[in-house]
């Protein structure tokens, strides 16, 4: 029979185990070889991000950060068609009409995971494979390493849902080459594969049915520094034969984003779409035209401070900027209408550019006194 003491040691070890696979294992932890692995584990909400995973995964991340044994640290999608699709937005929503907590919680224990992976001193690598949106684009793009594949297709779609590219947007979009951080944030288009690389989000392309294998050679890395998963990352890379002679698929346009995108307003970038006339212009004016007012003032002023900003300034920002949108018409109008009712004809209040006022927005970037986002 066992010893009292190792009797208690099992049955903690299976309460740790169990642990880790309830809530239905939305999430799975595990430690293999020198490398520390997360599984988002929710295929059929497209692996959406909920609070109970944040709170496994951010203390998750902070232990291995400090265990000498763990060297790297990888974080994957299950089902096959996502990495993460974004966050539950269904859940917030409902908590946000009730004036419920978790509309806070939600965002500032987001926001300080993100700050957590944009910080963590052990290489971090993202399989960024299938869908990567919004919140699961904040799960990958402040690591050292994102590794898109074919099947990968990036988008901030959120001007759409009455809401901001938040999770960190503020800093790396506009960090993009040109003004395509602008053009991403505020049209929402979505970026297919190795165009996902080629405008700077992925830093490797790995052909999909290769991840096994890279996961592997990974977890068999003994003790390695960043420069050894960096060369591990690039062999895998120059493999890759898919698409690699394509042009990057906004490569014609660039030019007319720079220059359309750089405008100080979004009055003015309307007028200059409205002036060029060109028929990627007026596809332009289309998209933006859908997009949520409120949303695209709040967007374009995100981005051109959060340009000159750290991390951590542009969470706090973002964090008062959400709790704006919980406090407005337009978020929960825009997910009545894309996910809800899905009749994509949103109300947005106030329904023009011109009547969202400067005062307005300003109010969105107030401080919060003891409730900001403190990292």
């Amino acid at each position: 029979r066992l010893k009292p003491l190792n009797r208690l040691q099992v049955i903690l070890q299976h309460l740790k185990m169990s642990k880790h696979t309830d809530s239905a294992g939305e999430v799975l932890l595990e430690k293999r070889g020198g490398a520390g692995i997360i599984t988002l584990n929710r295929p059929k909400a497209l692996n959406a991000l909920n609070l109970s995973m944040i709170r496994q995964i951010y203390p998750q991340i902070k232990t291995w950060e400090k265990d000498p044994e763990t060297f790297l640290i990888i974080i994957k999608g299950t089902g096959g068609k996502a990495f993460c699709a974004g966050g539950d937005i269904r859940a917030i929503t409902d908590a946000g009409k009730i004036g419920d907590r978790l509309a806070q919680d939600f965002f500032r224990e987001e926001y300080m995971l993100n700050n957590a992976i944009g910080t963590c001193k052990k290489p971090y690598v993202a399989l960024i494979d299938g869908i990567t949106m919004g919140g699961g684009v904040g799960l990958s793009v402040h690591g050292h390493f994102r590794v898109a594949t074919e099947k990968t297709l990036f988008a901030m779609p959120e001007t759409a849902i009455g809401l901001f590219p938040d999770v960190g947007g503020g800093y790396f979009l506009p960090r993009l080459s040109g003004k395509i951080g602008y053009y991403l944030a505020l049209t929402g288009f979505r970026l297919k594969g190795r165009d996902v690389l080629k405008a700077g989000i992925a830093t490797h392309f790995v052909e999909s049915e290769q991840l096994p294998a890279l996961e592997k050679d990974l977890i068999a890395l003994k003790s390695p520094s960043r420069e050894n998963i960096a060369d591990l990352l690039n062999s895998y890379h120059a493999k890759s034969k898919i698409d690699q002679g394509k042009e990057f698929v906004l490569e014609e346009h660039m030019e007319k984003i720079n220059s359309l995108f750089s405008a100080n307003s979004m009055e003015e970038i309307v007028r200059k779409l409205k002036q060029d006339g060109s028929p990627f212009a007026i596809k332009q004016l289309e998209t933006i035209n859908k997009m949520s007012p409120t949303s695209l003032k709040m967007t374009l002023r995100q981005l051109r401070e959060g340009a000159s900003m750290s991390l951590q300034d542009v969470l706090a920002m973002e964090y008062r900027l959400s709790q704006a949108c919980m406090k407005g018409h337009d978020f929960y109008e825009g997910v009545r209408a894309v996910l809800i009712d899905k009749d994509q004809s949103p109300r947005w209040k106030p329904a023009a550019l011109e009547e969202v006022s400067d005062e307005f927005v300003n109010d969105c970037f107030k401080p919060l006194g003891n409730n900001d986002l403190k990292l």
